[in-house]
């Protein structure tokens, strides 16, 4: 391991364990366990620990994938393991097989959320995320826009409410846009944001946050001017949330980014609303991704140069954490 690494400014950084692979890493099977290493240990629960050991900067907290049907006593099992390595843990709560713009599936995805919610109270989770304003590569946007975000305050205000999240100790709940192809309608900042606004306006507070993923504001379409712009506004309101850390279109090495990460997590940074960011990776040849890998094929790519992936994650640790010090150093972070 390299000399120890201390990020500077009050910012928690983490990793999103994606690289471990949703298939055979995250998604539990038909039982809802959870897959393990040789030795017994939950994957997720191992890989950072890893992480945790050989990495100069250590991760304060992690973000990990929740899914309706998961055993709760696997889901308890990982978060205890995941505190016991001192990490604060987010959960980001997955939903499928329904479409939360569509009034008939409501119920549906409201079931799906609230399980995942009460295990995030249950456990003492640091915050919830999702990515449930549209269902994943569908292919089907919306056929009015203002009804579909009418619906999904409807239903996350629902969700919500009926977890008991308003009255936890949850602070707030996280929403991440996805790139054109993974979602049809909610695609960019500027249209997630109209849902976050709408919700929070329905709350009287401002409850829900929009996740600023350097990748897909990259793969949006908006220049990064307009991302930037847009940054500042959203936090101004009060709206912005967790930051990610993740290369546009190939989702592998930070490296590949192409100016993205460094300048959304500038704009980010000079709100004064920076609070946590997430470095988080995909596994260039992850089953559960094959849909996503015909849409971009650059999202195939190995950008491993040799390392393990626990190795690249290491390294965009080690970058995020000297961009944040930096941002300190320049005066954008106290």
């Amino acid at each position: 391991m390299s000399a120890p690494l201390t990020v500077l400014p009050k910012v928690a950084l983490g990793v999103v364990p994606t690289h471990i692979k949703f298939v055979g890493g995250l998604v539990p099977d038909e039982a809802g366990k959870f897959p393990r290493e040789a030795d017994g240990r939950l994957i997720s629960v191992a890989e950072m620990d890893r992480i945790c050991q050989q990495s100069p900067v250590k991760p304060s907290c992690t973000q990990i994938s929740t899914f309706p049907g998961a055993d709760e006593a696997e889901t308890a099992e990982m978060i205890t393991g995941l505190k016991a390595l001192g990490l604060d843990v987010h959960l980001i709560m997955m939903v499928g097989g329904a479409n939360p713009m569509n009034p008939a599936d409501e119920d549906v995805v409201v079931a799906q959320l609230l399980s995942s919610i009460r295990a995030a109270i249950d456990h003492g989770a640091a915050s919830v995320a999702s990515t449930s304003i549209e269902a994943w590569m569908s292919g089907a946007a919306a056929e009015d826009f203002d009804a579909a975000v009418a619906q999904n305050v409807k239903l996350h205000i629902r969700a919500a409410k009926e977890s008991g999240l308003l009255d936890s100790s949850i602070g707030a709940w996280h929403i991440e846009f996805l790139r054109p192809g993974e979602f049809s309608t909610f695609t960019n900042l500027r249209k997630a944001w109209a849902f976050v606004k709408a919700a929070n306006q329905e709350l009287g507070r401002s409850f829900f946050k929009l996740m600023v993923d350097a990748a897909h504001c990259g793969d949006s379409g908006l220049s990064i001017p307009e991302n930037e712009a847009l940054i500042a506004e959203i936090a101004a309101a009060g709206d912005m949330g967790i930051f990610h850390a993740s290369a546009k279109t190939t989702r592998g090495c930070l490296s590949t980014d192409d100016g993205w990460i460094g300048a959304t997590l500038t704009a980010a940074a000079k709100t004064g609303c920076l609070e946590t960011v997430f470095v988080e990776l995909f596994h260039h040849e992850d089953v559960a991704l094959g849909a996503l890998r015909d849409l971009e094929p650059g999202h195939g790519v190995n950008t491993l140069n040799g390392r393990t992936y626990t190795e690249t994650v290491i390294d965009g640790l080690v970058d995020v954490a000297r961009r944040l010090n930096n941002l300190q150093a320049r005066g954008f972070l106290p």
